[in-house]
């Protein structure tokens, strides 16, 4: 037996695309593509496949040029001690573009993950397509698409994106469930060079498709980290709060957190004012275990909170109005955020807690024309299509359509509750009063006096919790400093529910 070939092969496989480029690396402060791996995955538990795989190719001199691994490096290990799969392209051999042996490798660790209901995690640092290998790596890129859609609900989906991620390649994170990107990193379909000289901007690489653009403002990626050590400890901590695959319930963790506990500070903590906004985050951790959300896209469409939490150590997705922003209204982009979390739980069998607080649809023809009634519309759809169990406090306002967008009773909540402070109607009172009163007021010697009065007997008549609660539309009226132990409550009765809609391949969201 030749071991002397063996350990030449593996010490060739380790440096890449050669030791030059590993120190370029290191200079940049970057991991290589094997370091990257086994800070990935729990310690002594990285196990790779494929490691002398090599391109196919022998035009353009590629036949003189073949790297064991052909770019990517692909296994199995463990993360918080359960099974997962990854890939991790290698930046220092050929860029880590794709070929197909590359594309190859990467389909089948997806189909072993598929196989055995684990996550998958791809880790991006790569310029795209291998241009030397022309259709093949156009080919490759769309194997490994279709094999995103067919995992898609059935085993998280993560991309880590460390570096570039351009062209054809960034569509394979756009179909995972969640992105993560390192501030050095950056996505676009088009690079600057191609924006300029087609549109005549000038622009850099990270205003067109850095971090914080699609963290901020297209809404593409989930999270930011500041490094690649902070990426990997954004995955485990939300690993930690979902389930393998679709047909498992999320993982429970024992929170010490007493499940009976009341917050003092929520029956003091709405302003006097009805329209004066307040902390809906800081409410939001007074009521899930020891405070600890992570919140999912925090930087994109504000006026809408989601995130993950834990209720008496079960797993919950939290979707929630944010009324600093915006007053809390649903809009486009907060629709579009929130349809897509309310999927994703359902998908992995998470129970929802929507805490509501929604004036109503931002107006405007920006909106109209923008198409919010399509995008509303992805919601309602949403939270009507769960089957798991689906939980809502009203806290404040729940005005209009948006009432029954934000998780009602009538689209399938299964237990709804609301703060002695709720606001349930058509419309907020004043707008009610200039309609309904419009003539009384005009013909007041004192018409703002008069409204004053008018809107809040409208306001103790109408717009109150009771009305609702008295046709069962509202389960309780509970007091704010028992909201915790009513939603674990509420939770235990509920957990087991199991709900099979009509026969049929799929329904048709209005995307």
């Amino acid at each position: 037996m030749d071991f002397q070939e063996f350990k030449n092969k593996k010490e060739e496989h380790l440096v890449g695309g050669g030791i030059e480029k590993q120190k370029q690396r290191k200079q940049k402060g970057k991991m290589n593509a094997c370091e990257r791996m086994y800070s990935l995955f729990d310690s002594k538990s990285f196990v790779e496949l494929d490691p002398f795989v090599t391109h196919e190719c022998f035009d353009f001199g590629m036949e003189r040029k073949k790297i064991l691994g052909d770019g990517v490096v692909t296994g199995y290990g463990l993360i918080n001690s359960r099974l997962a799969y990854a890939f991790s392209h290698d930046f220092t051999v050929f860029g880590g573009s794709l070929s197909l042996p590359f594309a190859h490798k990467v389909c089948k660790i997806m189909d072993l993950a598929l196989k055995q209901g684990v996550p998958i995690i791809g880790i991006n640092d790569s310029g795209g397509a291998r241009i030397q290998e022309g259709i093949a790596s156009l080919a490759g890129y769309a194997e490994i698409f279709h094999r995103n859609v067919k995992a898609s609900g059935v085993v998280p989906q993560i991309s880590l994106i460390m570096g570039p991620c351009a062209g054809g390649a960034v569509y394979s994170p756009a179909i995972t469930d969640f992105i993560i990107m390192t501030k050095s990193s950056f996505m676009f379909v088009t690079g600057p060079e191609v924006v300029k000289e087609v549109t005549k901007e000038n622009v850099s690489f990270n205003d067109l498709g850095g971090a914080q653009i699609h963290n901020e403002k297209s809404g593409v990626a989930h999270f930011v980290a500041e490094d690649e050590q902070e990426c990997f400890r954004i995955l485990h901590t939300l690993l930690s709060f979902i389930p393998s695959n679709n047909l498992e319930i999320p993982p429970r963790i024992d929170t010490k957190d007493d499940p009976l506990r009341e917050n003092d500070e929520l029956n003091f903590f709405l302003p006097s004012s009805h329209t004066k906004p307040y902390d809906m985050e800081s409410l939001i951790r007074k009521v899930i275990d020891n405070g600890d959300f992570l919140e999912v896209q925090k930087y994109w469409a504000r006026n809408i909170i989601i995130g993950f939490a834990r209720l008496d150590g079960n797993s919950i997705g939290i979707v929630a109005n944010n009324p600093e922003v915006l007053a809390g209204v649903l809009d486009i982009n907060s629709c579009d955020k929130a349809t897509r979390f309310v999927r994703f739980c359902d998908c992995f069998n998470i129970p929802l807690v929507a805490l509501v607080d929604v004036p109503g649809f931002l107006p405007g023809t920006d909106q109209e024309w923008g198409g919010i009634i399509r995008h509303g519309a992805k919601l309602l759809y949403a939270f009507s299509e769960a089957t798991v169990p689906k939980l809502t406090v009203i806290i404040r306002k729940a005005y209009g359509g948006a009432y029954c967008v934000m998780n009602s009773k009538h689209i399938g909540a299964d237990y709804n509750f609301a703060w002695p402070s709720a606001e349930i109607a058509v419309m907020g009172p004043e707008g009610a009063c200039n309609i309904i009163f419009k003539t009384e007021i005009a013909n007041s010697s004192k018409p703002n006096e008069k409204k004053v009065e008018l809107v809040e007997q409208y306001r103790a008549k109408f717009s109150n919790p009771y009305i609702a609660a008295s046709k069962g539309y509202i389960d309780d009226v509970i007091e704010p400093i028992e909201t915790r132990k009513r939603l674990i409550s509420a939770l235990h009765s509920i957990y087991r529910k199991r709900e099979e809609g009509p026969r049929r391949k799929h329904g048709n969201i209005p995307m």
